[in-house]
């Protein structure tokens, strides 16, 4: 079985993988991360648990970290798009720390609703989650 600190170990060995990148890119796999938990969590819970769900993550996470109040939950995840207009924060030495928080918190939440059921599928679909410069900068462009 799955805990806080298993949830932590994986974001954290996910965080590693990332290291050095920009926040811009950071925030962008950020979405994306977010965006596979979701689709595999919907699933079961469905969308309006886990609106509810980052609803609360992301309260707490604006608590701690204030720029993460610009953050929009959507029915297929996070809309990073205004925080990212926020050129204070995209160069906030703090993202990757705030960008831990909040998988870790929505990990240990779905954990505890799911008796850590799907953990596993879970940390599975973060860890498929890379960094693709080439989509990256077709995106600039477009």
């Amino acid at each position: 079985m799955s805990d806080a600190r298993d949830h932590a170990d994986h974001v954290n060995t996910w965080m590693q993988e990332v290291a050095g990148l920009s926040s811009e890119q950071l925030l962008e796999l950020f979405e994306q991360g977010i965006r596979a938990l979701w689709n595999q969590a919907c699933l079961t819970l469905g969308d309006v648990t886990l609106i509810a769900i980052m609803d609360r993550v992301l309260y707490d996470a604006a608590e701690k970290f204030p720029p993460f109040e610009f953050l929009k939950v959507e029915d297929t995840g996070i809309d990073t798009r205004e925080l990212r207009s926020k050129r204070e924060f995209v160069d906030d030495p703090k993202v990757p720390e705030a960008i831990r928080f909040v998988l870790i918190e929505f990990l240990f939440v779905i954990g505890n609703l799911t008796a850590e059921v799907l953990a596993p599928a879970l940390h599975a679909e973060l860890s498929k989650v890379k960094f693709n410069a080439a989509d990256s900068e077709r995106d600039e462009t477009q």
